[in-house]
């Protein structure tokens, strides 16, 4: 990052760049300081705690990502933003989850992927920076590097970390993505998240389906469905398996059930609506998808870094929790026979699963 020394004054830079951010779609704005000490000591015990199971990416920088200016040297000052995505009601989100003959995907992973998008927005408001105060140095960042955006979002006044370890807003609640620029320019910060409001709640940690959420704030990866959906690509842990639901891409129920969510607007970007029908799918036809179907429908969605392979799993998975039915058990025999170790074996868990139910009829 090569820096340049500008005279400018931040008071109005800073008013334009809120008025900025607004017109690139971005909800809020705020600007942080490089100190990370508390969140610092905060992360090395749960990395300590081996709670971010084979993740080793979050252990392998060592300290780049509490120290910003190690990741990217003169960094003074780091604006976050916030961009909402939720793209229909809490309501529909939760009849989707009651259906077990469904496919529950997380609400973020519905549309497009979210990386790209908003790395191109937040390029457009540096490249404003930059033709107002003249070459500076910088950094993009969306969930592209080692960056502790929860701590940095929460000093930058966009809200404080709840519970359930995502970052909540009074005005929001915590439908959003977060966005990062590492700058040299020396802003001036803004008034800090400093106090949580979720009081006594615990409703965070009473809907998690796995009990994740081993203690207020902190969350052990290894048993999150998300983790375990996305992340984790070996097999899922027997005990775990039923807890699944039917859930089959991330899970969203600690943000569903987060009364804080109540006042969460919906998204105005269009990018962020379902496609392909992945908000309210059938298992049996999801579970249907060839390869090909899989990379089409997928193309240009986070759904597709799992892979083919952890799709079926998932599904697997999911089809085995659902009530015992006819039509799943034909559709996991179509399948018993998968190229995949991996997929075979949580194929005929399912298979069991659904035999030992009742069918109807």
């Amino acid at each position: 990052m090569s820096q340049t020394q500008n005279n400018f004054d931040t008071t109005a830079l800073l008013r334009k760049l809120h008025l900025w951010s607004q017109e690139l779609g971005f909800a809020q704005l705020g600007i942080s300081h490089i100190q990370l000490d508390e969140a610092e000591q905060e992360f090395e015990a749960w990395l300590a705690k081996g709670y971010h199971g084979e993740m080793e990416y979050m252990a392998r920088h060592g300290t780049k990502r509490t120290r910003p200016a190690e990741l990217e040297p003169d960094t003074l000052s780091v604006i976050s933003v916030r961009m909402d995505y939720l793209p229909h009601t809490q309501e529909e989100a939760i009849a989707v989850l009651r259906e077990p003959q469904k496919g529950y995907i997380s609400r973020y992973a519905l549309g497009r992927d979210y990386h790209k998008m908003m790395r191109k927005r937040l390029q457009r408001l540096a490249n404003r920076i930059e033709t107002e105060v003249g070459e500076f140095g910088y950094r993009v960042f969306v969930d592209s590097a080692p960056v502790l955006e929860k701590p940095l979002a929460q000093q930058a006044g966009l809200g404080w970390v709840g519970k359930h370890s995502n970052l909540l807003s009074r005005e929001a609640g915590s439908w959003f993505f977060l966005g990062e620029i590492y700058t040299t320019l020396p802003l001036p910060t803004s008034e800090p998240s400093s106090l949580s409001h979720c009081g006594t709640c615990s409703a965070c940690i009473d809907a998690c389906p796995t009990a994740a959420i081993v203690e207020p704030f902190v969350v052990d990866a290894r048993r999150c469905i998300s983790y375990l959906t996305i992340e984790y690509r070996g097999s899922i842990p027997l005990e775990l398996r039923p807890l699944i639901g039917n859930r089959i891409y991330g899970c969203d129920d600690c943000q569903l059930f987060c009364p804080w969510n109540r006042f969460a607007p919906i998204t105005k970007e269009g990018d962020f609506l379902p496609r392909h029908h992945l908000d309210n799918s059938t298992l049996i036809d999801l579970f249907s998808w060839s390869e090909e179907q899989f990379l089409h429908r997928t193309e240009g969605s986070v759904i597709r870094r799992i892979g083919y392979e952890s799709w079926r799993r998932n599904i697997a998975v999911a089809l085995g929790n659902a009530p015992a039915d006819e039509a799943i058990i034909t559709a996991l025999f179509s399948r018993q026979n998968d190229p995949s170790e991996l997929v075979r074996e949580h194929i005929h868990w399912a298979i069991t699963q659904q035999q030992n139910g009742k069918i109807d009829g």
